[in-house]
């Protein structure tokens, strides 16, 4: 009887077991399809766009750098409140809003840039290679990412950022070259007139 109760209690404690569903692989913070580093990755990237056009609103004295940088403040300012309406749409805590150390990297290098066009040409380059990447981010999240909500607003994000891209791409930083100078006078001729050389 009591090797009856034993194997009765193994036999129970196996099943038991078998209910259970064997741990699946481990959760990869750094993959971008994962919402916790989806959402790091895309405020960070809000935040570069804003960093960097109030330091273009600082340095630059080209018109349509500046009207640029404005409209990236204003359109990345309200993409990062949608996305994190739709964190918390879902149950999970917007990231702070603070830079990744290439975002950080990408500003710290704009930054020693100088000032006048040769900032301009860099915030030009850094604006396309910013929207370039945000676009991938975007685009795969919609596609395949892990939550909803989040798919949602990131598919929401894509025209803005396409837009973005396009008008960086199209941005006039290199003002039109000056006039080559003219050729330097010749010296007055020290011949008299009439005198043969």
């Amino acid at each position: 009887m009591r090797k009856m109760g034993i194997l009765l209690a193994g036999a129970l404690a196996l099943s038991a077991c078998s209910n259970n569903p064997p741990p699946g692989p481990p959760v990869d913070i750094n993959n971008p399809l994962f919402a916790p580093a989806f959402l790091s990755q895309a405020a960070s990237g809000d935040q570069f766009e804003i960093q960097s056009s109030q330091l273009a609103l600082q340095l630059s004295q080209n018109a349509a750098v500046r009207n640029y940088a404005s409209m990236l403040i204003a359109d990345h300012t309200r993409m990062s409140q949608a996305m994190g309406a739709a964190a918390m749409s879902a149950r999970l805590n917007p990231p702070a809003p603070v830079l990744l150390a290439p975002q950080q990297a990408a500003l710290d290098q704009l930054r020693g840039a100088g000032s006048g066009m040769a900032f301009d040409v860099a915030f030009q380059q850094a604006q396309i290679q910013a929207h370039q990447g945000a676009l991938t981010l975007m685009q795969n999240y919609a596609a395949s990412g892990d939550v909803p909500a989040l798919r949602a607003a990131a598919g929401q994000a894509i025209p803005s950022i396409q837009m973005h891209l396009q008008q960086a791409q199209m941005l006039q930083v290199v003002t039109a070259a000056p006039p080559p100078p003219p050729p330097p006078m010749a010296p007055p001729s020290t011949r008299r007139a009439g005198e043969r050389g």
